[in-house]
């Protein structure tokens, strides 16, 4: 978790070895194993050997590419879920259906002073996600995000 402030420009959590590390392993397996199918067809050479490990490279890009999107869907539900707790605490309201997950995750961000309101304008005027960070004045802290 982040302790110190967060703002606009330090909310984004990269991790290096997800993000940096396994995402160019993954890269390189698929480009290399694309070439080497390439090799083994110029050559003549047997085409099993090359073609299994395509197949392998890109069940590795898959499993890479779902091991980041089912948390953060599993992620956005609970977000969604406590926002609207939040909003039904501060305004005995649920929150507006008109808000799509992505802005609610948007809106977790912003302090219970500032909340009620902007959730009432990023409804109203469908503001992006980012609008609605940038809007944000007193930023509240979230580092559990994976």
């Amino acid at each position: 978790m982040n302790n110190g402030e967060q703002t606009y420009a330090n909310h984004r959590r990269m991790h290096p070895l997800f993000h940096f590390v396994f995402s160019l392993l993954a890269l390189v397996l698929l480009v290399t194993s694309i070439v080497e199918l390439i090799r083994s067809v110029q050559l003549g050479d047997q085409l099993l050997p090359s073609f299994l490990f395509l197949l392998i490279s890109i069940i590795v890009v898959i499993v890479f590419l779902l091991i980041r999107s089912y948390p953060l869907k599993a992620q956005d539900r609970a977000i969604r879920a406590e926002e609207n707790l939040r909003h039904y605490v501060l305004t005995h309201k649920l929150l507006d259906s008109r808000l799509t997950v992505s802005q609610i995750a948007a809106l977790r961000f912003a302090s219970d002073e500032e909340f009620p309101a902007l959730c009432e304008k990023a409804a109203d005027g469908q503001w992006s996600s980012d609008a609605i960070k940038k809007s944000i004045k007193s930023w509240r802290n979230d580092g559990y995000r994976i």
